[in-house]
């Protein structure tokens, strides 16, 4: 990592690299591979301002093994401003440095952490699918890709809007 770069962990729908490479997010970003962040589990309880569904969140956990898998991005510094307005920060997430397993080494990364929640949340089936192609993009553990795909999720009720995010993963190189 150079100095004019940042390591940054995705665990929900950042993980697929087209989506977090798109031109208003991170062009720069670089996928450096799989991450673990130990003590947490993943939820979807995040509420979103634009469509007022669940998003993916981090949690601290004492249940013995909690882990959330992610990959590991090395973004431009100058692209950072981008990605915390994409991520609402101070608007929904915080920005939080957590400690992450990658390589067998530990690393300090920047990650983002809800701070509007409602536990009766469920993501919309669109969101669920980009979190479970960026986890297959870059083999994330089967296991932990069989309990993302057991999420329950809402379909849209705005056609337009699911059909639009289908046809961004449907239109990935597979």
């Amino acid at each position: 990592m150079g100095a004019d770069t940042f390591l940054y962990f995705a665990y929900g729908s950042n993980m697929l690299s087209a989506r977090l490479r798109a031109p208003e997010r991170c062009p720069s970003a670089c996928a450096l591979g799989v991450a673990e962040l130990r003590g947490y589990e993943l939820r979807w309880h995040k509420r979103s301002k634009k469509d007022h569904s669940g998003k993916c969140d981090i949690v601290a956990s004492d249940v013995s093994g909690a882990a959330i898998f992610g990959v590991l991005y090395e973004i431009a510094n100058d692209e950072r401003a981008a990605l915390d307005r994409e991520e609402g920060l101070n608007k929904g997430y915080n920005a939080i440095e957590p400690t992450v397993i990658f390589g067998g080494s530990l690393l300090t990364v920047r990650s983002y952490q809800a701070s509007i929640i409602d536990p009766a949340l469920r993501p919309y089936t669109w969101y669920r699918a980009f979190v479970i192609a960026g986890a297959k993009e870059h083999g994330l553990p089967a296991s932990y890709i069989a309990g993302l795909e057991s999420v329950a999720a809402d379909e849209d009720a705005d056609r337009d809007r699911h059909d639009k995010n289908i046809g961004l993963i449907a239109g990935m190189p597979a």
